[in-house]
């Protein structure tokens, strides 16, 4: 949690001296109150034995109750303010360092915390620490402050009625850490639980589709409420151990009501609490007042104590991200500018994701320069797709290296790298808001005229068109309102916009129909002939052109050449060619 207080601004600081001047304030005017309304008792028992009128001092003197009391609660509501300002800043600057490193995140790390974790991090941890926060700046002042000062006040009254306040005030903390201790390590489980909760959910649906076609929805009900019944345990044996605090406080409280009465009356029957049996009533109810002030500023620790353990839990959930070093060290990175002519090269790459024990790829090399096109194609799990993501950097290779240029990729900034490509993914990814910001994610200064371009080489111009809206057309959240072949051209299209040295294409035309996947190629070959071109294809009639196919199984290249090189010489490629073409469509290709 103290890490979090090192992300505020110097006057987040001067805030919270405002913070505990105006506490210091309000308990000490809080601390006057008991003393006036003793006052008043002593002015009403001298007006029953003398007689005489009262009723201008104790006016006076609920006059100036009444001000003291109107000064707390200014004090009060202007502590508040201050705690809110530091608490939800405290929360916008977490919040968004949670967010900027997690977008420098590998593939590696996200999978290392989970989608769901980094979810529940970003939103219910933040806001847990965010509540604590505000509470924790309001009560850690107040509640040491008034305790400290109330318990010096009754000292100098009389040390036996002091002596029942502490009484109660141990009985209290007794009961509180009896409690936490019990309670205290379910907190994490909670938030664990929490994510387990969200991981299930998000993949039902997500995998709703799937789930409904195989009618595995009793398989998934199954896995979602065994989630939620260990989380529903979990909280009631919270919920359940923290519902004694109430009636235990209400216990502790009335106890010491009925010991400060009962000790007082025995001393004042024994002249032993003030001169007179109305003073000792007066200071009795003084002590009343006061031991009330002591429980109440303890109340103020529990209801700390409650937030805490979550907070603190959440606390080092967050920071557990932020202080998590990019597996992708970017830190040998040297300033190149993008390059005008792109060549890209793989030496003896290896590479085996985390945790596993074999090479997913192995021994990979190959060449490709300006104005070719490589293309990948082979069965499932071959590795074409960790290829893509080698070369974009979503993991660092395990043993052999990547040039651009001849300069290990390791060396160019990510910025950089990131710049030279456009990445068409298989399954097209847009995002809320309109056409228009959708391709200008990666060209800020495209024109309308450089995206209606753009989108008339992905076929997907007419969609635009037929809309009134036109590229102010709305696209809501991940794309839910386009079909699956509008978004891949869509994102093919914001690709173009971009105008990058490198197209990566990795099955990006797999959601595409015979025809459309014909003109859509046939249009691309013209404007990105200045480029690299890299296609992973399941389809022969998609790569079929490429300058130089590479035919991978299981992680080693078993095929490369040409289209008519790899008919006559690699059987893995014949099998896929002569399984999707006839021999007339493969000769005339």
């Amino acid at each position: 949690m103290l890490k979090i207080f090192k992300f505020l601004k110097w006057y987040h600081y001067v805030f919270i001296l405002l913070i505990l001047f105006f506490i210091y304030i309000q308990v000490m005017l809080d601390l006057m109150l008991p003393e006036y309304m003793g006052n008043i008792i002593g002015f009403i028992g001298n007006a029953y034995q003398t007689g005489e009128s009262q009723t201008s001092l104790i006016l006076n003197e609920g006059l100036w109750m009444l001000l003291v009391t109107l000064g707390s609660i200014i004090s009060t509501v202007i502590a508040s303010y201050f705690a809110a300002r530091v608490g939800t800043r405290a929360a916008n600057i977490t919040r968004k360092k949670l967010f900027e490193h997690v977008q420098g995140f590998s593939l590696e790390e996200v999978n290392e915390f989970s989608t769901p974790s980094l979810i529940t991090r970003s939103t219910n941890d933040i806001q847990q620490v965010q509540n604590a926060l505000i509470i924790m700046l309001r009560l850690i002042f107040r509640a040491p402050i008034m305790a400290i000062a109330t318990i010096l006040k009754v000292t100098s009254l009389n040390i036996t009625m002091t002596m029942v306040i502490i009484g109660g005030v141990v009985a209290i903390i007794m009961m509180v850490t009896v409690i936490f201790v019990i309670v205290g390590p379910k907190f994490n489980q909670l938030q664990e639980r929490t994510d387990d909760l969200n991981e299930v959910t998000r993949e039902t649906l997500t995998g709703l589709r799937v789930i409904r076609s195989h009618n595995a929805q009793d398989i998934q009900q199954e896995k979602f409420e065994g989630v939620n019944t260990r989380l529903t345990k979990t909280h009631v044996f919270v919920n359940t151990a923290m519902s004694f605090l109430n009636p235990g406080m209400t216990l502790v409280f009335n106890g010491l009501n009925l010991a400060l009465i009962v000790v007082g009356a025995t001393l004042i029957s024994q002249n032993l609490l003030g001169s007179t049996p109305i003073e000792g009533l007066a200071i009795q109810i003084e002590f009343i007042s006061y031991g009330m002030m002591i429980m109440m500023s303890f109340m103020m620790l529990i209801m700390m104590f409650i937030f805490l353990p979550r907070a603190f839990v959440s606390a080092r959930r967050i920071m557990k991200v932020i202080e998590t070093p990019y597996k992708i060290d970017n830190t040998l990175a040297s300033e190149f500018e993008v390059p005008t002519d792109i060549d890209i090269e793989f030496k003896n790459v290896c590479f085996k994701y985390p945790n596993a024990e074999e090479c997913v790829i192995k021994n990979i090399s190959f060449k490709a320069k300006k104005g070719e096109t490589l293309a990948f194609i082979g069965s499932t799990g071959s590795g074409k797709s960790t290829i893509i993501q080698l070369l974009l950097r979503f993991y660092d290779v395990t043993e052999g290296e990547i040039l651009i240029n001849g300069t290990n990729i390791k060396n160019y900034a990510l910025d950089t790298l990131y710049q030279m490509m456009g990445y068409v993914p298989q399954k097209g990814l847009l995002f809320s808001g309109t056409i228009r910001e959708n391709m200008m994610i990666g060209n800020k200064n495209a024109t309308d005229e450089d995206i209606l371009y753009a989108l008339e080489i992905a076929q997907i111009k007419d969609f635009v068109d037929a809309n009134e809206q036109g590229l102010d057309y709305q696209i809501d959240q991940a794309g839910k309102n386009v079909s699956g072949g509008q978004k891949q051209r869509l994102s093919i299209a914001r690709a173009l916009v971009k105008q990058p040295k490198i197209f990566i294409f990795d099955d990006s035309f797999s959601a595409l129909d015979y025809k459309t996947d014909k003109l859509l190629r046939s249009n691309l070959k013209s404007q990105v002939k200045d480029a690299l071109n890299v296609i992973v294809g399941q389809r022969i009639g998609t790569i079929m052109d490429a300058n130089q196919i590479i035919v991978l199984d299981q992680g080693d290249i078993v095929g490369q050449g040409t289209h008519q090189d790899l008919l006559s010489s690699c059987k893995a490629y014949q099998e896929i060619a002569y399984a999707q073409l006839s021999k007339e469509e493969l000769a005339n290709g």
